[in-house]
Formats: C-alpha cells, structure tokens, sequence
C-alpha cells in the first residue's frame, strides 16, 4: 500500500517540481543515511554521499517508474549504489600512489638492453606506412589506442588491427 506522501512524491517527481527534493529528504534522509553509514564509517564522507544521493535522486527522478519498484526500493538503490562507488573510489586513490624511492624504473643499465632491438626503428621502416604510422604513434610517441585512433583519424578497430599485423611482421624480423 502506497501512502500518500508517497504518491505526493512521486508525483511531483514525475513533473520535475522542486518541492519532490524537499519531501524527499524530510521523509527519507535518515534512513538514506543509515544506509549509507554501514558502507562507510566516516561521517563526513557518509554526509557526501548522502548528498551526491539526493543529486543523482533528483538527476534521475524522471526515470522512476513505480510499476518496477516501491519509491523507497528506489532511493535505497541509488544510496547503496552511491556508497559502493564511493568506496571504490577512494579505495582507488590510495592503491594508485607511487613509491619512487623504491622504484627501479630508471636504474637500467647500458648491459641491461638487448642490443638486438636497439635498431627497432630501422626495421619498423622496412613495414608498409600504415603500420608504422601506428606503431609510432603508441610506442614512441606514448599515445593511448583511442588517442591515436583520434589523432590519425582511423577508427579505434582499424588502429587495433594495424598494431596486430604490425607486431607480427615485426616478430617475423626478430624471430625468423
């Protein structure tokens, strides 16, 4: 059974009228909240979350559709959804720093090379242009595939394929 301040919701909802955001957050902040607070322990990171939840409510009111699911089923879903990606988020953050100290990424000694690829870029020369065009733009130039997909213009597969064939006529060279 739906109750009233409910179908006032979501009718207001569904018309994009302002006065939804409000009802919503006398009605459904503390348990919102109570959800979010046993995903995230840090009350001021649980109070941005809350928050970014009531946006993305608001963002996405126009697709609640209550044949599918109860109003509260609903904003459970986007708090609970809102909380996850926060902790993964943040979670992200601290797995990506970087120990340069301990890094050996620039101790490569001259003995360490392989001579054998030293003169790369000669045989790279003896492939037909476009693969080096590729090969260029994301080895020695560092572009990403998407990168040179949009710098050269040819579509993402296309830049995929030539890396593909121009790695193996390159492994032909090596490896014969």
């Amino acid at each position: 059974m739906i109750s009233a301040i409910e179908k006032d919701i979501v009718y207001l909802l569904e018309r994009g009228d302002k006065k939804a955001i409000t009802l919503l957050y006398e009605n459904y902040a503390d348990s919102l909240y109570g959800v979010i607070q046993k995903i995230i322990s840090d009350e001021d990171t649980a109070q941005d979350v809350l928050q970014e939840t009531f946006v993305k409510i608001w963002r996405y009111a126009k697709k609640y559709d209550s044949s599918k699911a109860k109003l509260f089923t609903w904003l459970y879903r986007i708090a609970y959804n809102t909380a996850i990606d926060k902790v993964r988020s943040l979670k992200n953050k601290t797995n990506k720093e970087v120990q340069i100290e301990t890094s050996s990424v620039y101790k490569i000694t001259t003995n360490q090379l392989n001579d054998d690829v030293l003169d790369i870029q000669k045989h790279l020369s003896t492939l037909e242009e476009k693969y080096q065009i590729v090969i260029n733009a994301l080895f020695f130039e560092g572009m990403t595939q998407q990168e040179a997909s949009e710098e050269l213009d040819i579509p993402l597969g296309t830049i995929k394929s030539r890396l593909k064939i121009g790695l193996r006529e390159l492994k032909k060279i090596y490896n014969p």
